[in-house]
């Protein structure tokens, strides 16, 4: 089974962020993989141990990407695919998945795996745009594959802790749910033989990928935190009503 991981490389959490325009301030802090894709190259290099195969990650922006693609490497993953763009920070969720998909096309592969979402953005839309623009049957919130016969069995994670199981075939786009396994750390004997691993750099502009924004972000700040009190009087129903407007109106919860 071939498998392909889109992973992402995001400010490490305990990174400083200093907002600098509608982005934060890059040139001072350490960056790391994406949690949650960190679960879904746990999930491929189980996959690849159980039947066979080979795992690619796929990973796209400037050159320190690298280093998280070394990491992944350093994992288990057979080699990997780089899409060199110093600008990726500034792309919307379609153009993002646009580039990725092309570079995927050119690949063999029968599975692609994705996080559910980026711990910088947290759109969540990647996998299921891929799907989309590579026509492959998609599932989101992956608790659970089991791979038989060309098709897949998912446990997917549904609301209030219920749990739905469905069949998929292959190939196909799946998004995984942050705690589906146990992740693994790099071994030095990893970490040594990523060194010998092939990481294919790629031009954006070879891909013949032409994106228009579907989106933007206008603006980045941090929330004023602000207290107040208010007492409502009347009778209970009285009360009731204007808490009601209120909660309607004002803090727009309901």
């Amino acid at each position: 089974m071939n498998i392909i991981v889109c992973i992402k490389q995001v400010p490490a959490k305990d990174a400083p962020l200093t907002i600098a325009g509608n982005w934060i301030k890059e040139s001072d802090i350490g960056f790391e993989m994406n949690e949650p894709d960190s679960y879904a190259l746990e999930e491929a290099l189980r996959l690849k141990e159980k039947h066979g195969g080979e795992v690619i990650v796929l990973s796209m922006g400037p050159e320190r990407v690298k280093q998280t693609i070394k990491e992944a490497l350093a994992k288990g993953a057979d080699r990997a695919i780089h899409i060199a763009n110093d600008a990726f920070a500034q792309l919307d969720p379609l153009g993002a998945a646009s580039y990725l998909s092309a570079a995927i096309k050119k690949e063999k592969f029968d599975l692609i795996l994705t996080g559910l979402q980026s711990d910088d953005h947290g759109f969540g839309q990647t996998g299921v745009l891929l799907a989309g623009l590579l026509d492959l049957p998609h599932a989101t919130i992956i608790m659970a594959i089991e791979a038989q016969d060309r098709k897949l069995r998912l446990k997917r994670e549904i609301e209030a802790g219920w749990f739905k199981h469905i069949e998929c075939p292959l190939p196909a786009v799946l998004s995984i749910q942050s705690g589906i396994n146990k992740v693994r750390y790099a071994t030095l004997k990893g970490i040594m033989a990523a060194k010998k691993k092939e990481i294919a750099t790629i031009a954006p502009e070879s891909l013949g990928v032409s994106v228009q924004p579907t989106q933007r972000v206008e603006k980045i700040y941090v929330p004023t935190k602000t207290k107040k009190t208010e007492f409502l009087t009347g009778t209970p129903k009285e009360a009731a009503t204007k808490l009601v407007e209120k909660l309607k109106f004002e803090a727009r919860v309901i």
